[in-house]
């Protein structure tokens, strides 16, 4: 049973409106420079936007960063002046570009990643851990009430006859290609690693335990998540999760999930999902996780695809 929402009291607005001014002082947005760098807050935030979402387009940075054309085009054509961002064409005629970094560019990235994590390790290292559930939610919670609201918010309208269940002729290579970036370290074993692991789920589909779901249009597999139950009874964990680098900031992520789920809340009590902690791609799937549901639910060290690492669980359970 949903409670009645009720109209806020002038005292509880007074004290978010302290809090929220408290929390960009004390993040340092309103020290210029930031990060470490010599590059206004404004900058700094669009570069961390393109390091996440590599090959996004100017539209769509816009929309994340909410901005108007006009201003998402000035701060462009600033950072392309510093050699800190490059376009790369997306067709025949140039009229579609995608952005990228430069070396440059990813090296001031990692800087203010580092600089982020680091504010955050060090508040985090001050709770316990059901602190930091708490805070986790709240903050998401507060985070999509502002959006709701926000014109700039709403994603590209994606065709939904081009998301199809089950396994397509060639999504197997397009799907390891998504997660290619992040083996770079560990060489051919781990590529092989993570293409037996993906052959091995598409081999034994269709079961009733376990669903693939792919974004494939014009014979492609542009996106790809995967649903399998456990780790305990009336449980599921997604396998995996992953778009195309051309495709993030579409909405198309948000939509595979949300087919996902709505299978998960028919047939299961709760989903889990594990992260790369403080990686953009972690960084990024951690933001659409909280907004659908999830919560964190502490750091453990996996081993996948021949590699050690350290990742955020996360788990949403059915209302």
């Amino acid at each position: 049973m949903s409670l009645a929402k009720l109209a806020p009291s002038p005292q509880a607005i007074a004290e978010l409106r302290s809090f929220s001014r408290q929390l960009v002082r004390e993040l340092g947005y309103l020290r210029s420079p930031v990060a470490g760098s010599e590059l206004p807050p404004s900058t700094v935030h669009a570069i961390l936007e393109i390091g996440m979402q590599p090959g996004i387009q100017a539209r769509d940075l816009a929309q994340t960063l909410r901005l108007d054309k006009s201003n998402t085009s000035r701060q462009l054509a600033k950072l392309e002046s510093l050699g800190l961002v490059r376009r790369q064409a997306l067709d025949s005629d140039g009229r579609s570009t995608a952005l990228f970094l430069t070396d440059e560019g990813l090296s001031l990235f990692a800087q203010a990643e580092a600089f982020g994590t680091q504010q955050v390790a060090k508040v985090l290292g001050q709770l316990d851990e059901v602190d930091q559930q708490a805070l986790g939610r709240y903050l998401s919670l507060y985070a999509q009430a502002l959006a709701q609201d926000n014109p700039h918010t709403l994603p590209p309208q994606l065709a939904v006859d081009r998301l199809v269940e089950g396994y397509r002729p060639g999504c197997l290579g397009e799907i390891a290609g998504f997660f290619a970036p992040d083996l770079q370290s560990g060489g051919f074993a781990a590529e092989r690693a993570m293409t037996e692991e993906l052959t091995g789920f598409l081999a034994g589909l269709p079961r009733a335990d376990a669903k693939l779901w792919l974004y494939h249009q014009d014979g492609h597999t542009l996106g790809s998540i995967a649903l399998e139950a456990g780790p305990a009874p009336r449980q599921a964990t997604l396998r995996w999760f992953g778009v195309k680098n051309t495709e993030r900031g579409t909405g198309m992520g948000r939509q595979l999930l949300e087919s996902a789920l709505a299978h998960a809340d028919l047939v299961f009590d709760a989903v889990w999902c594990s992260v790369p902690a403080a990686t953009p791609g972690g960084v990024r799937a951690a933001r659409l996780l909280a907004a659908h549901g999830f919560h964190p639910h502490g750091t453990v060290t996996v081993q996948r695809w021949g590699q050690s690492r350290v990742a955020q669980r996360w788990c949403r359970k059915r209302a």
